[in-house]
């Protein structure tokens, strides 16, 4: 039965794909967010498949590009506000904010999402912004670890990775065991799963610009991530993305911050080394 799944399934998929190629290209087109332009075409690193990234924004349509590039009119800007007012509010038995250890975040964040996934020696794992977060809440704090894709994370988590809005992925695989992390991520890409029997690169590698039913398959970077999709009116973190492309598949998905999505990340990032950081972007 699932190999029946995987050839109508794949089949599907590349009848799809090929019915459209010319109408799939990317456009070529500048994003220019707040007077600050983005890199949304990159070389890319030695030992990627691709010889050029692009970014997710090239591949929409162009009411959802100009959504993103106005923040008076991008959705995803009103979670930054909110985490704007998180950031400055006292939680935990120790009365202090983010802004008590980490002051104008304006000042003390600029760039500093750009760079993770980070290796956590404590953990010895890597760790991502809401794992950060997390952290800092628990031992800094003495406040509640929040729980996956609250409201208040989302929205913490969008304010930071915003201070970097324009800055360049670069993820440091040197950091303490990453490096092995990045080869976990890389097999779990390209493994097949599910009754469709896909990999991640099936969609964003060997279908990259083409399309799926109504939707334009870019290379699936992460660099806007949380990202505001209009299909689903609210803020998507990047391993609620993971765990939906997977159920996608018709697998069952890991945990979110699991291992195995923890090195997905790790790898998923590394292929858009070079990108600017987008968030919030805007997606369908």
């Amino acid at each position: 039965m699932r190999n029946r799944y995987a050839i109508v399934g794949l089949g599907a998929l590349l009848a799809v794909a090929t019915a459209l190629p010319a109408a799939a290209e990317p456009v070529d087109d500048e994003l220019v967010i707040d007077g600050q332009a983005m890199t949304v075409r990159t070389a890319a690193p030695e030992g990627h498949p691709f010889d050029e990234l692009l970014s997710g924004w090239l591949f929409r349509e162009a009411e959802t590009r100009e959504l993103e590039a106005d923040s008076f009119q991008n959705p995803g800007m009103l979670y930054v506000d909110r985490g704007a007012d998180i950031w400055n509010a006292v939680d935990g038995t120790m009365g202090k904010s983010c802004a008590s250890c980490h002051d104008d975040a304006a000042d003390t964040m600029k760039g500093i999402a750009a760079n993770y996934p980070k290796w956590d020696a404590d953990a010895k794992r890597p760790i991502n912004i809401e794992l950060q977060i997390d952290k800092c809440r628990v031992e800094n704090m003495g406040a509640e670890a929040y729980k996956f894709d609250t409201p208040d994370q989302k929205a913490l988590t969008t304010y930071i990775k915003h201070q970097s809005l324009g800055t360049p992925v670069a993820v440091d695989l040197s950091q303490g065991d990453l490096q092995s992390w990045w080869d976990r991520g890389k097999d779990i890409y390209y493994t097949r799963t599910g009754q469709l029997n896909f990999a991640c690169a099936s969609c964003h590698e060997a279908n990259s610009g083409q399309y799926i039913r109504a939707d334009h398959l870019s290379q699936g970077q992460a660099n806007g991530f949380p990202t505001y999709r209009l299909k689903q009116a609210d803020m998507v973190s990047l391993h609620n993305r993971f765990r939906g492309c997977i159920r996608d598949t018709r697998a069952e998905f890991p945990k979110a911050f699991s291992d195995e999505l923890m090195a997905l990340e790790v790898y998923v990032t590394w292929r858009g080394t070079g990108l600017s950081v987008e968030t919030p972007a805007v997606r369908q």
